[in-house]
């Protein structure tokens, strides 16, 4: 019988709730442990999921040699550092999004991975809903051809975690770049075929945090507050070149006088053959010779589970069948240099290059 591998999370609130659905699912794995900052919510969280081993202390985690699997749901400035030491004392790692705020760190993160020989992830779960996998068979099939052009944007409409962990350089990285920008950049590039991106030119900035009074309605619209040492962008657009000659347009925003309650999260891709646009699953196609235009809709089956579940599924299935991670750093690394570029490029005002 199959050995059934042992999870441990650190940061046991936030995104872990939505972890631990996949991790109870999975046939291949279980969640034996917990570590998190605070010990009232670990508590908690222990006897909600009947786990007996708790610690404030990662390193015990680390120290564990019952303990297969990491799975990271901390404060983004804190993934490259508990990632690596994970990683070099022999664990797998499920690391949210992003997998760090920077290029170097991930590269850092990409030799403990080799280090180890142990499997490193990114928990990017829009690639795993049912909509986005079935149109990146569809894509792969060759419907849109060559793809020239994409244009992909995540909006949001006062609409952001008014939290330290997501507003402040020291503890995020940066704004809506890092924290929803990685989501739909990262779909966009998987769905493109991954091409490396050469340049870009873009802005990062506040537009709308810094004036008084501003509120989210996150968590249930109750108009929350911001917090007063919000210091990083609320807004950021780039245009970015790629290795194939492909294009990009990229627009992020938690505060934006936008159509929409909550969110507008689209891509759409253009091929020489055809164009798709997500989450639609609509694909067009035009044939100049009968000037006739076909538009087609894919009919989908409902997901088994919400998408941040199926990614736990896939990350302890690739670890048990010995597979390749299913989204690996190496893809995380395109998407931060393209957001680094990003900053880079508001910094000093001009297109920069992106050294992957």
């Amino acid at each position: 019988m199959a050995k059934t591998l042992k999870v441990a999370v650190i940061g046991v609130g936030g995104i872990a709730r939505l972890h631990m659905p996949g991790w109870e699912a999975s046939e291949h794995a279980e969640v034996v442990a917990g570590a998190d900052v605070d010990p009232v919510v670990l508590a908690e969280w222990g006897v909600k999921h009947n786990i007996k081993k708790l610690t404030t202390d990662v390193r015990e985690i680390f120290a564990d040699p019952d303990i297969d699997i990491v799975d990271l749901c901390v404060p983004n400035m804190h993934h490259a550092p508990l990632a690596i030491a994970a990683l070099d004392a022999g664990k797998h790692v499920l690391c949210e999004k992003p997998l760090a705020p920077t290029p170097g760190e991930i590269r850092r993160m990409i030799e403990a991975r080799d280090r180890s020989g142990k499997l490193l992830m990114t928990a990017q779960h829009f690639r795993f809903a049912g909509v986005s996998q079935a149109m990146k068979r569809e894509i792969e099939r060759g419907v849109l051809g060559e793809i020239y052009h994409a244009r992909s944007w995540m909006l949001r409409r006062a609409y952001m975690v008014p939290r330290t962990s997501f507003t402040t350089k020291a503890q995020a990285g940066g704004g809506p770049c890092i924290d929803i920008g990685v989501h739909v950049l990262d779909l966009t590039l998987w769905l493109m075929g991954q091409p490396a991106p050469v340049t870009v030119s873009g802005v990062a900035r506040q537009t709308l945090a810094n004036r008084r009074p501003i509120f989210s309605t996150w968590r249930l619209h109750q108009n929350l507050p911001m917090p007063k040492d919000f210091d990083v962008e609320d807004f950021a657009a780039a245009f970015v070149r790629f290795d194939t000659g492909a294009t990009m347009v990229l627009e992020v925003s938690w505060f934006m006088h936008h159509d929409t309650e909550v969110e507008d999260m689209q891509i759409w891709l253009y091929g020489v053959d055809g164009g798709c646009h997500w989450p639609k699953a609509q694909f067009l196609s035009t044939d100049y010779a009968t000037r006739q235009f076909y538009n087609t809709q894919l009919k989908l089956t409902q997901d088994a589970m919400e998408p941040h579940a199926l990614e736990c599924v896939a990350f302890a299935r690739a670890v048990a069948e010995g597979a390749p991670s299913p989204v690996p750093p190496e893809d995380s690394l395109k998407v931060i240099a393209i957001l680094d570029g990003i900053y880079r490029s508001q910094r000093e005002g001009r297109e920069v290059r992106i050294e992957l």
